[in-house]
């Protein structure tokens, strides 16, 4: 935690995590998301994961492990159908990710799609965060990252998984900044999070629309709020 930091600050962050169907914002579609969210003070609020049909080939099964039948047996909306309810998770909140500027592309490109231009949110990369602490180059994937501070126990590749990661590791980064950059990391995060919560968002309709996770799970939408403490129901084996 961060005593005194963030008292009053309202907001907080949202950890995005996409697997997609290939490496091109341009040309490939998102297949899976997952957000975990973060209030102020870093304490997980809920967490929300889907299934995407990407109205074409699913792209990398050999990373991602997800195949075309299994989008089609559990009935994955589309992302059209999902990005009402996932605008309003990330609304108001910290864009983070382990190289969120990649996350950012996919997620404009989708919004871009479906005529709605996706805002300059504030971000925050747990990757620059490891390069500030000296990793190489080739240490700096999350799976490295991770390893390297101690967070174990988590599911690559999978898009829950390594949100939960990218959650707990900018947990660790924020809370325990390297001596150098130990005077200006914390009021970074606090600045940010002010910015993101006076950011003006569009407005989508809602869309009834099920979040399906890897086991062909629906969840109940009333549980995949951000009021709820924390929604676990994908399972985050392979699919």
């Amino acid at each position: 935690m961060l005593p005194g930091r963030f008292q009053g600050v309202h907001g907080g962050f949202a950890v995005v995590d996409l697997e997609a169907t290939g490496s091109s914002s341009r040309r490939n579609r998102v297949v899976e998301v997952a957000v975990v969210l973060l209030d102020a003070e870093l304490t997980v609020e809920g967490e929300f994961s889907t299934l995407v049909d990407p109205e074409g080939p699913v792209g990398p099964t050999h990373i991602h492990g997800i195949e075309h039948h299994h989008v089609l047996a559990a009935r994955a909306p589309r992302f059209a159908q999902i990005a009402p309810q996932l605008l309003r998770l990330l609304c108001g909140r910290v864009l983070v990710g382990h190289n969120v500027g990649c996350d950012r592309a996919f997620l404009a490109a989708e919004y871009a799609r479906i005529g709605v231009e996706f805002p300059a949110v504030p971000e925050m990369c747990t990757m620059r965060m490891a390069a500030l602490r000296g990793a190489l180059p080739g240490a700096l994937s999350l799976r490295a990252c991770a390893q390297a501070a101690g967070v174990t126990g988590w599911s690559a590749h999978t898009a829950l998984g390594d949100a939960r990661a990218t959650a707990r590791l900018f947990t660790r980064y924020v809370t325990e900044p390297v001596e150098r950059h130990s005077h200006a990391r914390q009021p970074y995060a606090v600045g940010a999070v002010v910015k993101a919560a006076a950011l003006d968002w569009p407005q989508m309709a809602a869309v009834e629309a099920p979040w399906v996770g890897r086991r062909s799970t629906e969840v109940a939408r009333s549980r995949n709020v951000p009021a709820q403490k924390i929604v676990s129901y994908v399972g985050n084996e392979s699919a």
